[in-house]
């Protein structure tokens, strides 16, 4: 991704993990300083072919049990100040079975090398912690499957060193393997569901052009989740092998937007974000971003708050939150980014610009949950 766009991320998501980098003065070189790695970059050993049949290669994957951070169910907000669980409506049919394939953002800060190495308990932290508000609203599919990997840490995105991208793609070999192995351990019958937030949605992004286009997996994805990364319209989606989310019960398609309060200042995004690379070879320049509006589940559009069916507000540490109704709504703007009217009170990640970037699927949680099982549905009912 855009290295300007990431620096405000990188910051943003220090203050969440609680780190000490404090600056009397915003300073992009004092980031760069404090996170971008001045080793060499190391080549990360090739993984065992059959590495990811290991349990403990992943977060979450069937059999993890409790332990499963992706099976986290927050509370819902009533109208007389408690909480109540969100469980299944037994009134209505059991979902479709479906398997999901989740990618984390990146939780590795540390300057010490340009890939996370195995086991790093801080990084694993925080990626389970991450995983709770951001894949659980997967959580009704009968199988969610959340990798381990060598990730970048968080200054490759804030360098144009050679080194960054070699980071970047060791990562993504490690996705990759264990996408295969996801997609080998799925029944040839189930419907598969990607999805992935920040560095995760840009290795989907990847998968999706190297993986999925114009293959027969292809037939088997019921959405592509690909959050808090841009995708420009005309130089990365034709790439992409699916086509963008244009109606809310339409299976095989593409939802991704990008967070911002108002008064929004995305301009630090959208100039870098012009600067940089298409999948098509081409500058993306001032190309339209790919907006999809999770309340509504299509291309564009304007949806109220109150018909927002649950934004999931997290505590202070981002341990546990509830789901309050009616928080937020949402309007794509003609660039393609997503608005979200007044800033919500969400928590202290929120990015310079207005930026809610930490917060863009917590902020729709129970309507993802609900986008989710209706692609799926709607992927069971088409004719085989």
């Amino acid at each position: 991704m855009v290295r300007k766009f990431l620096y405000l991320i990188a910051f943003a998501t220090v203050l969440v993990i609680g780190a000490a980098i404090v600056f009397s003065i915003w300073s992009r070189d004092l980031t760069r300083l404090a996170m971008v790695p001045s080793a060499d970059f190391v080549e990360q050993d090739p993984l065992a072919a059959n590495a990811y049949q290991d349990p403990d290669m992943w977060y979450s994957r069937p059999g993890i049990g409790t332990e499963d951070p992706a099976r986290w169910q927050p509370p819902l907000r009533n109208d007389r100040g408690g909480a109540d669980r969100l469980l299944p409506d037994p009134a209505e049919p059991a979902p479709p079975q479906f398997a999901v394939f989740f990618v984390h953002p990146t939780s590795y800060y540390n300057r010490a090398t340009w890939n996370a190495p195995w086991n790093d308990a801080d990084a694993e932290t925080t990626a389970r912690l991450f995983l709770r508000g951001l894949a659980s609203p997967f959580n009704q599919a009968s199988e969610i499957w959340a990798p381990k990997y060598r990730q970048a840490t968080m200054g490759a995105f804030l360098t144009d060193d050679a080194r960054a991208g070699q980071a970047l793609d060791a990562a993504y070999g490690d996705v990759s393997q264990a996408f295969a192995f996801f997609v080998s351990s799925i029944d040839e019958n189930t419907p598969i569901v990607i999805a992935g937030h920040s560095q995760g949605a840009l290795h989907v992004m990847r998968l999706l052009k190297d993986e999925v286009a114009g293959k027969p997996i292809a037939r088997k994805v019921a959405a592509a989740y690909v959050v808090g990364w841009p995708i420009s319209l005309e130089h990365d989606l034709p790439a992409l092998g699916l086509p963008a989310c244009a109606t809310a019960n339409q299976a095989g398609c593409i939802m991704s937007w990008s967070s911002f309060a108002e008064p929004a200042d995305p301009s630090d995004v959208l100039d870098t974000y012009a600067a940089s690379t298409g999948y098509d070879g081409q500058k993306r320049g001032q190309s339209n971003i790919l907006c999809t509006n999770p309340l509504s589940g299509s291309i564009g559009g304007e949806v109220a708050a109150d018909a927002n069916p649950g934004t999931l507000v997290p505590d202070g540490d981002l341990r546990n939150g509830e789901i309050v109704p009616g928080y937020v709504g949402a309007r794509c703007n003609e660039r393609g980014l997503l608005l979200i009217g007044d800033p919500p009170e969400m928590g202290n990640a929120v990015l310079p610009g207005n930026n809610y970037h930490v917060y863009d699927i917590p902020l729709f949680w129970s309507a993802l949950r609900n986008d989710v099982l209706a692609r799926v549905t709607a992927w069971a009912a088409k004719p085989s």
